[in-house]
């Protein structure tokens, strides 16, 4: 097994690298045999070598805190090939083994959308006590960002670990946490139906079946959540919108255009009735959305913010939105929206120690 593009593994190895090409430099440079020309050659070669390892350092580096490439599959443009393609088991036949970072992890296919995917569940400290052996917990749903996948979660966006230092400082309540790959087959949509792929019916009903199969979770809307970064904050703008049954709340950080993307949907028709601005104007949904950017994300600029809250403007939908003074289209942006969501939200949902 390869080392991931994104782990720390591997850019730790590019500094050796780094390093070690800088000191062969400085033992080789007057050692180089040969004549003239073909000293000059080695030594030329050697500060080639001394600039590609650095070079490989700070695109590695860039890449882990923007999260571009998520893979060598993504960086290399490569379809997978591999399980993500094939069909799993139904939600009652699913079966959870342990991952990296405390989660579990499973693969099934959804009963109505009949797609297949990666899901991965965090439980908190509170789950596996005696005292709350019988509580149904809350859930929040993880939507990551197109290119991306819910290992960036983890690789690129701390979690759990981020959040469980809210939950012990007392930021936020105890949430089962859940990590759905949001575009199976590697086709995005923006979390939408679409002729011959129901994402949003994977996300909204699929994966919520799963999770009530296999965890103590809660059962009314109320009890459950989603919190997306990019493409993934435009997902939680716009779920619990067309599926308050699904979701009472979600939080989008840097969303996507709000108003649809003509890569991902195509049709224009279709694009805008997916699209949380069509949705917000015309929904009677009693849901809560935390939108937030900040001044200088030119992905998702405060215009679209403020179009989403002249839209939403005297419907049903409770609207919180926060602006950044400074933060790109990254993790370190979306990492320091976290103790604001994530209080917010604890704020929303029912059930649970503390609900």
């Amino acid at each position: 097994m390869g080392l991931s593009l994104t782990s720390t593994a591997f850019l730790v190895l590019l500094i050796v690298a780094s390093v070690l090409a800088v000191v062969a430099t400085l033992l080789l440079w007057s050692r180089v045999p040969g004549p003239v020309p073909l000293r000059w050659l080695g030594r030329v070669l050697l500060i080639g070598l001394c600039q590609a390892t650095a070079i490989c350092v700070v695109a590695v580096s860039i890449n882990s805190s923007y999260g571009l490439y998520a893979s060598w599959d993504d960086l290399l443009g490569r379809k997978s090939t591999g399980p993500v393609s094939m069909p799993g088991p139904p939600a009652h036949r699913a079966r959870f083994g342990q991952a990296d970072y405390g989660m579990q992890e499973t693969y099934f296919r959804g009963s109505r959308s009949q797609l297949s995917g990666q899901v991965l569940v965090w439980t908190p400290p509170q789950y596996g006590q005696a005292r709350y052996r019988r509580t149904a917990f809350p859930v929040v749903v993880l939507l990551h960002g197109v290119p991306g996948s819910p290992q960036s979660w983890m690789e690129l966006g701390r979690m759990p670990g981020a959040y469980e230092r809210l939950l012990r400082e007392g930021a936020t309540r105890p949430f089962i946490l859940a990590v759905p790959i949001i575009n199976p087959g590697g086709v995005d949509t923006d979390c939408s139906d679409v002729p011959g792929r129901k994402v949003a019916t994977w996300l909204s009903e699929d994966v919520p079946e799963l999770l009530r199969t296999h965890f103590r979770t809660g059962r009314s809307p109320e009890s459950w959540g989603v919190l997306g970064i990019s493409t993934g904050g435009y997902c939680a703008a716009k779920l619990p919108l067309q599926y308050p049954r699904a979701y009472a709340a979600g939080a989008a950080l840097d969303p996507d255009p709000l108003n649809g993307d003509g890569g991902a949907i195509p049709d224009p028709g279709l694009r805008k009735r997916n699209s949380p601005t069509w949705l917000v104007r015309h929904t009677d949904a009693d849901v809560g959305l935390f939108v937030a950017t900040s001044r200088q994300d030119r992905d998702s600029p405060p215009r679209y913010v403020e179009e989403f809250q002249r839209e939403a403007a005297g419907g049903k939908v409770r609207l919180r939105t926060m602006l950044l003074p400074s933060g790109g289209h990254n993790y370190g942006t979306w990492i320091n929206l976290y103790p604001a969501a994530f209080a917010w939200l604890g704020a929303q949902l029912r059930g649970g120690p503390g609900g």
